[in-house]
């Protein structure tokens, strides 16, 4: 902060935590607001190879040889892998034993 063309002002560090103490709460409470909703990957159109990894336990390898031998159908928008969910709901249901 300019007084005058030879004085420059140099905020305190209590007044420069004033400032962001609302705004480190805010994101605190984003934060926790995420960490208790829980992934419903029903709502998803799409997974991706970590929602994959994540939820089914696959592996990269795994993931690729899937794909590679048309076990997995994809879609490939630039490097990004998507496997579309309700394909997904039916190849569990076509595999599953009774």
């Amino acid at each position: 902060m300019l007084t005058n063309k030879s004085e420059i002002l140099i905020p305190s560090v209590k007044a420069i935590k004033n400032l962001l103490e609302p705004i480190l709460l805010k994101l605190d409470h984003i934060d926790s607001v995420i960490k208790r909703t829980p992934l419903n990957p029903k709502s998803r159109k799409y997974y991706r190879n970590s929602d994959l990894k994540n939820i089914f336990g696959l592996s990269s390898n795994t993931i690729i040889k899937y794909r590679e031998t048309g076990v997995l159908p994809y879609t490939k928008l630039g490097e990004v892998y998507l496997y579309e969910v309700k394909v997904i709901d039916s190849i569990l249901k076509e595999n599953s034993s009774k």
